[in-house]
């Protein structure tokens, strides 16, 4: 394989190229890298129909088999880790440690839900009447995966799917493709023609999966906003939908908390990525007694850490992914320093090649700004003081988000009741981002619909059908 050019998208087991191409940028240096297909309507009604072909025939292979080539499939990419993880530093940002620890994920995500099932649930045996509940696949999908995590979050949606007996087209983010054709090209000679379908296009190509008749469930992680005209557009036909969508994630650090051991668990929750994550500690409620030393050492802790091209030695964070959400996390900066907040650690973007934002942590703004309200998605930081625990518990849960949080103390028992109370798909105590391919995720409120991972996870991928046998037409 080359990983430096020929991208090419794959329907129906072969590399497929379309008539248009758009280019893709390193957003480290704003250079052009690659030129990859942009498909048009045509051939997407061809890249379905493959898939609808392929359905026939994968629903029927044993569960055995499908799980052997996801191994397969996993132990493939494992003999090219090093290559995906160059290329997704290129085309992502992300420092290449990072990069490879996405691939390492995702190859453990490939190998452990691999090992998953749904057996047969017999719900009555009697002699006359035995009642069998069956899981059986849903059929096409779409799995539409974001710039931020594209190769770990594809295969979020590649496994189990394929797991269930569906086949799959997978849309990569236009600004982060490269990994994911590559993750295509790689499949050809593993999995049937037709069960994995990778495309890759423009804005126009979401709308046109989300509306097709052919497809019958959408796979979709992105913001909230997007997410409602995914489930909208589905709804023409009634479409499955998956969907794990934006995050404002509360962490609660309670008065006996270990602000020295706190300080860096909790700045790499916010920070990994450049605070491209959904489930990164976006706001930080501090116990009065503690604010002030928590505020110096993260802001110590902050000034060590460097902030660079994701290819180059000693670089922990990389640039934002693209210019809408540079500019997006700009403006957001822009509106902090004239509502007059006060910032102990950056706030300002210097300007210069790439997407570079410093680290910026906020001090204590109001609950109404937008650095609090809102879900930046960039390297910005608010500290916000807290005198009792109801208090911050009604403003962790004032949020129309619901995705993930964290509470943090050495009095297990109090820290328990605290995350009793929050409104969220995930709580943890004294930890944070702590996934795995058996724990389903999936968001309250508007962070989401249904969930990912686990059983609960596979159960997306499939239709209940229950099976009445009774010994005589009587």
């Amino acid at each position: 394989m080359d990983f430096a050019s020929d991208f090419t998208m794959t329907i129906n087991g072969r590399a497929a190229r379309a008539a248009a191409t758009f280019a893709v940028l390193n957003p480290a240096t704003e250079a052009v890298i690659a030129h990859v297909p942009d498909i048009g309507r045509e051939q997407l009604d061809e890249a379905v129909a493959a898939a609808r072909q392929a359905f026939g025939h994968w629903k029927g292979v044993g569960l055995a088999k499908r799980q052997a080539l996801l191994r397969a499939l996993g132990d493939r990419l494992a003999d090219h880790a090093d290559e995906f993880a160059r290329l997704l530093t290129y085309e992502q940002g992300k420092p290449l440690a990072d990069a490879a620890m996405e691939i390492g994920t995702a190859i453990y995500w490939l190998q452990e839900t691999s090992g998953q099932a749904l057996e047969p649930e017999i719900l009555s045996d009697a002699p006359e009447r035995r009642v069998e509940l069956r899981h059986v696949p849903v059929g096409v999908v779409a799995a539409i995966a974001p710039w931020n995590f594209p190769v770990g979050l594809a295969i979020w949606k590649i496994a189990p799917a394929l797991l269930a007996g569906n086949v799959l087209l997978l849309k990569p983010s236009p600004f982060t493709p490269l990994t994911s054709l590559k993750l295509g090209e790689l499949a050809r000679d593993i999995l049937p023609p037709g069960v994995l379908n990778v495309v890759s296009g423009g804005d126009s190509l979401g709308p046109w999966m989300t509306e097709h008749p052919g497809i019958d469930k959408i796979a979709f992680t992105g913001s909230t906003a997007t997410g409602k005209a995914v489930m909208r557009s589905a709804a023409g036909n009634l479409k499955r939908v998956t969907l794990e969508l934006g995050g404002n994630d509360p962490a609660i650090v309670l008065p006996d908390a270990d602000v020295e051991a706190v300080v860096p668990r909790l700045f790499w929750a916010a920070f990994a990525n450049a605070g491209q994550i959904c489930i990164a500690s976006k706001r930080i409620y501090i116990h009065e007694s503690l604010y002030d030393r928590f505020a110096t050492a993260m802001v110590d802790y902050a000034k060590m850490v460097k902030v660079g091209d994701g290819t180059e030695p000693g670089v922990q964070i990389g640039p934002i992914q693209n210019r809408p959400q540079f500019d997006r996390v700009c403006a957001l900066l822009a509106d902090a320093r004239s509502a007059g907040t006060r910032f102990l650690l950056g706030g300002d973007v210097p300007e210069g090649q790439g997407y570079f934002i410093p680290i910026a942590i906020a001090d204590n703004p109001d609950d109404g700004s937008r650095v609090v309200a809102e879900e930046a998605f960039g390297p910005v930081l608010p500290l916000l003081k807290f005198s009792d625990v109801d208090e911050v518990v009604a403003r962790a849960n004032d949020s129309p988000y619901g995705l993930a949080a964290s509470v943090w103390g050495t009095d297990l028992d109090a820290a328990q009741a605290v995350a009793d109370r929050i409104e969220a798909g995930t709580v943890w105590i004294n930890t944070v981002q702590d996934l795995g391919p058996g724990q389903p995720f999936g968001g309250h409120k508007q962070s989401g619909l249904g969930v990912e991972n686990g059983r609960e996870g596979l159960l997306e991928y499939s239709n209940p059908q229950v099976i009445v046998r009774c010994t005589t037409s009587a």
